[in-house]
């Protein structure tokens, strides 16, 4: 299994707004790793939506990251693709030609025009609004807690562990020891963890009580660990400052192609505003309609937050 989130990924969780690695095969990327900047440009994005839909295809470039986007038997997987498939195909483009980038690397490869879109569920962040076009929020991450099986110390979130005097996992660099922190949790209660499988496995040596965690990646651990006495309770909005945090991602595109980031979204506002089908396209990838995000919550908003 990816690690996952990757530090790139925790890190940007840190900065989380408050309002209201698989190896790809030789197959796969043999036929979508050499750059292919179009006749515009990456600059020159005015007719890209058209260019899309005659071509019939559209680049993206994931970063390996189970399960937001990750190859699964040679196919490309996950949140990001699942949806983003289902968009351009109502777009009228059928086809998505991947290009499998570290997550560092998929800002600057968007701008250089090695691909046309990210698919990766990066966080909408105003440092990265600064240089890229965001779709509206396709998923919110709510915090969950992993814990023993039959849940042992009654817990339920961050305040009931302050309240229980229970030992808190949060991995390295990770934004939930901040919300534990104001939350209640005595810094002496909270153990940081270098990966995700380390607080599973910290939660069944009896080192920790409970392993915080977004809900998205407890539920994809917890199956790639199944048969294990472990359960993840239903996740939670945390709040700083009575600030609830979202932290929410997006696709993301070339400053230019608003006409095309104009057409994902709205197909992707029929997704979201249709609970069911989101869960039916990507619940096998641990997300509910708790990753479903508000319809009040607002790319420009998170922009300039």
């Amino acid at each position: 299994m990816d690690r996952l989130p990757s530090l790139d990924r925790r890190r940007f969780l840190t900065r989380s707004l408050g309002i209201g690695t698989l190896v790809a095969a030789p197959a796969l990327l043999g036929a979508c790793t050499r750059t292919e900047i179009g006749a515009d440009g990456p600059g020159g994005d005015a007719d890209l939506l058209e260019k899309l839909r005659k071509q019939g295809h559209v680049r993206v470039g994931f970063a390996g990251e189970a399960p937001y986007g990750f190859q699964d038997g040679g196919e490309l997987a996950g949140e990001a693709p699942t949806l983003h498939r289902e968009i351009f195909t109502a777009l009228g483009i059928p086809e998505l030609k991947p290009t499998l980038t570290e997550f560092g690397a998929l800002i600057p490869g968007l701008l250089a025009g090695r691909f046309d879109v990210v698919s990766a569920g990066m966080a909408i962040t105003p440092e990265r609004c600064a240089k890229v076009a965001f779709s509206e929020p396709e998923f919110v991450s709510p915090t969950a807690l992993m814990v023993r099986k039959g849940n042992p110390k009654g817990l339920s979130d961050l305040a009931s562990c302050a309240a229980k005097n229970a030992r808190v996992g949060v991995l390295t660099a990770a934004v939930e020891a901040s919300y534990a922190k104001a939350a209640g949790v005595p810094e002496g209660s909270v153990r940081t963890l270098g990966k995700q499988q380390d607080g599973l496995d910290a939660l069944l040596a009896g080192r920790i009580d409970a392993f915080a965690l977004t809900g998205i990646s407890l539920r994809w651990l917890a199956r790639t660990n199944e048969g294990k006495a472990v359960e993840v309770l239903e996740p939670f909005v945390p709040k700083i400052d009575d600030v609830e945090q979202y932290s929410p991602g997006g696709a993301v595109f070339r400053p230019g192609a608003t006409t095309l980031r104009d057409a994902f979204d709205t197909e992707l506002t029929k997704i979201a505003g249709d609970p069911a089908r989101y869960v039916r396209l990507i619940g096998k990838y641990g997300f509910t309609e708790r990753e479903v995000p508000p319809s009040t919550l607002r790319t420009a908003d998170l922009c300039t937050a």
